[in-house]
């Protein structure tokens, strides 16, 4: 599988733990010859539904009688960006609005992808039919939607499995939907580039997390007038489903869920021991309190037990900054209770109850190693980044396109 992440992410260093980590001066929104080109979202495929490559249906510019159509104009297309994780599976489509989108179609579902991948090292059959279940769904909404440009990636699930190449044809085959495995770093990117807008106004670096299914990405960067510079990054192979499974069962008693929460603190500091060291000149650089902004179903999940929300309620949640000590007060809280306890709490129910305990002990980690006062919540990451630099590519495309038409127009005066 070749990267296609930003050139200067490409040194990626696996170091401890299966960790993944490496340097860069990139401005995750401006595209570079190392990012996946977007790719028009029509295009067939002989013998087989029509390839979502990075997108649906019937081709771009051909009008249902197969005659050529005139493109609708930029700010009434609909863009997409579908990211399949280790845990869910979610899509947004959408139409420019000056410098931001209106979200006209949203699709979200847990899958579980890499349920038992720890273990197997493979996706089950149930867990590849789950995601395959929501692939069609999302087939379906990109088609009657008229998607003009699309990208649909996979992550770590994809990346670590054995088999994660032949689900990804299947996918393709079944559904029309070509998924791009992504690398650790564009991930990261990705998720900066999403909800950086969210982050509290100050100088010097911040960080940003995002705590997946199958890893977390951790991301130094240094805010600028636009999109942020980043300074350093790390990834490690620790999410809420590959950290729940490598724990073993969850133990009877309170005692023992105790110690295996701590367990789990300790495993996920160990592997971002090397990055820790490397961010603490930042640390002591950062003129005024130290900036963190969260995007992930945990800090959201949290966030709504902080709020006591009867039901999860997104415009409560993204943009919220919620002091570190009542997020970890949270997390004790949750670790020492059984999942049938957490089960009833409002915004955690059932699908959830197994492995907020995990994403409770990364974001403890998390704050260990960038110990701010507060943090923000994000709804939103991977998918608005995919958006952003769609849409941005979709605009340039537009002006070169103008200037094509004046330039004919002159010369035809």
């Amino acid at each position: 599988m070749a990267d296609k992440h930003p050139p200067a992410m490409r040194a990626e260093v696996t170091t401890r733990g299966g960790a993944v980590s490496g340097h860069s001066g990139v401005e995750p929104g401006l595209p570079d010859a190392g990012s996946p080109d977007p790719a028009p979202a029509f295009e067939r495929s002989p013998g087989g539904p029509p390839d979502i490559a990075n997108g649906c249906a019937p081709g771009p510019g051909v009008g249902t009688t197969g005659e050529p159509a005139r493109a609708a104009p930029f700010r009434r297309q609909a863009y997409a960006a579908l990211d399949l994780g280790t845990n869910n599976c979610r899509l947004l489509i959408a139409r420019p609005a000056g410098e931001n989108f209106v979200v006209v179609d949203a699709f979200s579902r847990v899958v579980r992808l890499g349920e038992g991948l720890a273990q197997t090292g493979r996706m089950s059959e149930a867990a590849m039919d789950r995601a395959l279940g929501a692939l069609h769904i999302c087939a379906d909404k990109l088609r009657r939607r008229n998607v003009h440009l699309a990208r649909s990636v996979a992550t770590e699930a994809c990346r670590r499995a054995s088999n994660g190449a032949t689900f990804i044809e299947r996918v393709r085959r079944e559904t029309g939907i070509a998924l791009d495995i992504i690398s650790a770093g564009e991930e990261a990117r990705l998720a900066v580039l999403g909800c950086h807008i969210l982050l509290e106004p100050g100088d010097g670096p911040a960080m940003i997390f995002d705590i997946g299914g199958g890893s977390t990405e951790l991301v130094l960067i240094e805010t600028g007038p636009t999109v942020p510079r980043i300074l350093d990054w790390q990834s490690v192979p620790w999410g809420v489903v590959s950290l729940t499974e490598s724990s073993g069962a969850e133990p009877e008693d309170e005692a023992g869920r105790i110690a295996r929460y701590d367990d789990m603190r300790t495993l996920v500091r160990d592997s971002f021991a090397e990055f820790a060291e490397r961010v603490v000149p930042a640390r002591r650089a950062a003129e005024g309190p130290l900036r963190l902004l969260g995007t992930s179903g945990t800090v959201t999940t949290l966030a709504s037990l902080h709020l006591g929300l009867p039901q999860y309620d997104r415009r409560a949640v993204d943009g919220l900054i919620v002091p570190a000590e009542a997020m970890n007060a949270i997390g004790a809280r949750l670790s020492a209770m059984s999942i049938a306890e957490r089960s009833e709490l409002a915004c955690i129910g059932r699908e959830r109850a197994d492995l907020v305990v995990a994403g409770c002990a990364i974001l403890d980690s998390i704050l260990e190693i960038w110990p701010a006062f507060q943090l923000g919540v994000a709804d939103r990451g991977i998918r608005e980044g995919i958006l952003r630099s769609l849409m941005r590519a979709g605009g340039e495309g537009e002006r070169a396109r103008g200037e094509v038409r004046r330039g004919r127009a002159a010369l035809r005066a």
